[in-house]
């Protein structure tokens, strides 16, 4: 059985709008994840970015628990020894709330250049406006089971 590959004519990209607000961060990046790489469509294929243009508003107001936001730790390290810099969730939510998105979706996408190049249509932005309304973005509403239920 031969490998499929869409021609290029065949890919047709949208825009989406998602409202980050009240949803949980793991359960929104694997449906921006699966819009960025298009495997909801009929023409995916593994090697090629298939995927839509997907805009994320509201990331500042994520549901994330007490507890994730003072355990989680990112890092990143400056190449110098003893370079290493550790944040917490909830100081990089408060300084870089859109960081904090893309960082989540970027570790679900693909390694190297498709994942890179996929990671391009994604558009992060704290509050509830953003530029792209000349795209008529579509908005999506997220599964149920991704509100949060945190109190």
């Amino acid at each position: 059985m031969r490998t499929y590959t869409p021609k290029a004519s065949d890919i047709t990209r949208q825009w989406h709008v998602i409202d980050a607000e009240g949803a949980i961060l793991g359960r929104l990046s694997t449906e921006i994840a699966t819009l960025l790489r298009g495997k909801h469509k009929p023409i995916w294929a593994p090697h090629l970015d298939t995927g839509d243009h997907v805009v994320i508003v509201n990331a500042s107001k994520l549901a994330v628990g007490p507890r994730k936001l003072l355990q989680k730790t990112y890092h990143r390290h400056s190449g110098y020894p003893g370079g290493i810099r550790s944040e917490s969730l909830q100081h990089l939510l408060a300084r870089n709330p859109e960081r904090v998105v893309k960082l989540a979706v970027r570790r679900m996408l693909p390694k190297g250049p498709l994942g890179r190049q996929m990671l391009k249509k994604l558009k992060v932005y704290a509050g509830p406006t953003h530029p792209h309304q000349a795209q008529q973005p579509v908005v999506r509403a997220l599964p149920e089971r991704s509100k949060a239920r945190i109190a």
